[in-house]
């Protein structure tokens, strides 16, 4: 991969960028959406190539499920793009202004950030998603996927730039502002990495491995975006049929995305009523890696079966009993505890107290998505105020961990580091500023 020419024509690309509107950005995105939306055969065809590839090489459900493409995953490309368009431009915005002691006139105005590099994984919808983002905010971006994906990235990177070369787009495309780089060796990942004073920026998607070495190997700029190793607390004063709902979603409505539960904390005062009725609801979907006490608690099911509200000792022994021979139930090891499972299994521990709960999550967490789900307000506070992390969350399931989901369209990633941007990302996160300082001939 040949970094300089690269990175020269998408610098040239960020500067064309800058000066558009958001009227002509936003006619180039709509073209892009339309390039897509016809060409969604073919990128499902090119999809499935990768996935059987990624089956055939031992690829976990989970995982290949992120990279699977369908109809319903397509729309909610095109959906994104179209609420990417609808958002104010945050280009040219003034976040501050005042006059100077000495008569000078000091604006602070949002520009872009230039060119942006992202190294993610098996997600195919991110090659649209974070063109998107980049465009909108008046960015140039280089997008090194996973070569698990290649096809799909392929496919999509070429709908887009027919879109910006489209009649559609009436002159407003610039198709140099994106880049995908070939995926032939590891060595391109070094190259961006390196590519100081070409690269103003870089963001890594996807687990723990691909960040933390990007984030030890750049020598320009990252925003950390972070593994989810995300936990769920339920209080002693949980309503337990909400924090079952919370918890069978959080752990199995996407179990490879990086908001998806990977621990239950329960309070003791309410794990002899709480954890077999968990046991029972995971019972044939999620395998279970219990502390000692979780364990103790579960393992006993087995020989006492809990009846339910509703339904006769008799019915219920006889669902249970069939529910107990698919409980997947293990002793927990120290490393399932601070651990990305990104598949249907799930560490499970008692906990004393609200104080114990909180130091637990922050010694293991990756600082992503935490919940409680608990009826004392206090305790809500206190767990919001307390907890380190990008999105903390009082009786909802951390899944709502999205770009989307907050109104944002898509996101470039989950940033979990403190400066300059937390959470999910969207178009004004990928802004800074500078000031524009006007006067009349002022001298110091």
């Amino acid at each position: 991969m040949d970094i300089d020419s690269i990175c020269k024509k998408l610098r040239a690309a960020s500067e064309k960028l800058a000066l558009q509107t958001a009227a002509q950005k936003n006619t180039a995105l709509e073209a892009v959406a339309i390039s897509i939306e016809e060409n969604k055969t073919r990128i499902l065809e090119a999809n499935a190539k990768d996935v059987e590839k990624a089956r055939a090489k031992g690829m976990s459900e989970s995982l290949v499920e992120r990279l699977a493409l369908d109809d319903k995953k397509i729309n909610s490309i095109l959906d994104s793009i179209k609420t990417i368009i609808s958002q104010t431009d945050p280009i040219g915005e003034e976040t501050a202004g005042w006059k100077t002691p000495a008569g000078m006139t000091i604006r602070q105005v949002r520009v872009p950030l230039g060119v942006i590099a992202i190294i993610y994984e098996s997600r195919p919808n991110v090659t649209a998603d974070a063109f998107c983002l980049a465009y909108k905010s008046g960015n140039a971006i280089l997008l090194r996927g996973s070569s698990s994906a290649i096809n799909s990235n392929r496919a999509i990177e070429k709908a887009i730039k027919d879109g910006l070369n489209s009649d559609s787009a009436k002159g407003f495309g610039i198709p140099d502002a994106i880049e995908l780089a070939p995926c032939e060796s590891h060595d391109e990942v070094e190259q961006i990495l390196a590519a100081t004073g070409k690269i103003d920026v870089a963001l890594p998607r996807g687990g723990a491995k691909l960040i933390n070495m990007v984030v030890e190997k750049a020598k320009i700029p990252v925003i950390q975006t972070g593994a989810g190793v995300c936990h769920l607390y339920i209080d002693e004063s949980a309503d337990e049929e909400m924090a079952l709902n919370i918890a069978w979603n959080a752990k199995t409505q996407r179990p490879g995305a990086c908001n998806a539960v990977e621990c239950i904390l329960v309070n003791r005062k309410i794990a002899d009523s709480f954890l077999p009725k968990l046991a029972l609801k995971f019972a044939g979907k999620v395998e279970l890696r219990c502390d000692e006490k979780s364990f103790e608690i579960i393992e006993n099911l087995k020989d006492k079966p809990r009846s339910e509200s509703g339904k006769s000792a008799a019915t219920f022994e006889s669902e249970s009993a069939t529910k107990l021979e698919k409980l997947n139930l293990k002793k927990a090891s120290p490393e399932d505890f601070g651990f990305e499972f990104l598949d249907f299994i799930c560490a499970v521990k008692v906990v004393s107290d609200l104080d114990e709960a909180i130091s637990f999550i922050n010694t293991h967490n990756t600082k992503h998505s935490e919940c409680i789900v608990t009826n004392d307000r206090s305790h809500a506070r206190l767990f919001q105020s307390r907890v380190d992390a990008a999105c903390v969350y009082v009786n909802s399931s951390t899944r709502f961990t999205d770009g989307g989901e907050f109104g944002f369209g898509a996101e470039l990633g989950i940033s979990t580091q403190k400066l300059h941007a937390r959470g999910p990302m969207g178009i004004k996160v990928l802004t800074t500023t500078k000031y524009l300082i006007d006067g009349d001939g002022q001298t110091r």
